[in-house]
């Protein structure tokens, strides 16, 4: 195997008021369609997430499903809060290969044929980067994009001390950036506000 993708499907949609993985687009729900994308990329796939038993009837059996759990640590709203880096971090425990493809499932615009040009770029990434992302205005696009395996235990060690931030994660490593033509294909949806503007945008 030469790459291995996880969906991020645990977050709360606290701000979309439901569970995002669930919308439909184009009769299609975001969670299959970002899996399906992944499959296009990926040797394996796993789909991170405290609710197997929501979304597994909706995705095909090669799909690997990996339980994200609190940190022991954690009590009441800190394990309702904790974001993405940890289920991230859990489920690098179970990657073999050398690069993994992070994607959450909030990305209705994602582009085959994109993120493959991205994958054909890996094996030049000079060794001491972490990751492959898109720079943003605020730093990196940390949830649609390539990060080595190697880089868990540094991931650990950061969410050990208390950390959550990926960005103030990234800062402290080297990561190669990812050139992207349109930023539209990171578009995510948070609010019934984006929903609406993107389906808006389909007719």
């Amino acid at each position: 195997m030469h790459l291995s993708s996880i969906v991020l499907a645990g977050g709360k949609s606290s701000r979309m008021g439901r569970d995002k993985a669930l919308i439909p687009i184009q009769g299609i729900r975001l969670l299959q369609l970002v899996c399906r994308i992944a499959q296009s990329c990926a040797d394996i796939v796993y789909v991170v997430t405290p609710w197997q038993e929501r979304y597994q009837d909706l995705l095909p059996s090669t799909v690997q499903f990996i339980k994200e759990v609190p940190l022991s640590s954690e009590t009441g709203s800190e394990q309702q809060a904790h974001g993405p880096m940890i289920g991230f971090a859990q489920a690098l425990e179970s990657v073999q290969t050398d690069w993994v493809l992070l994607l959450a499932c909030d990305l209705p615009n994602l582009r085959v044929e994109v993120l493959q040009e991205w994958a054909t770029t890996l094996d030049s990434v000079e060794d001491e980067a972490i990751a492959a992302l898109v720079p943003q205005a605020k730093g990196w696009e940390p949830l649609c994009g390539f990060y080595r395996r190697r880089c868990l235990s540094s991931l650990v060690e950061y969410i050990n001390q208390g950390g959550r931030s990926f960005q103030e994660w990234l800062k402290q490593h080297p990561v190669k950036a990812l050139p992207l033509r349109d930023p539209q294909m990171l578009f995510n949806c948070n609010t019934q506000q984006d929903l609406f503007r993107f389906q808006s945008q389909l007719q």
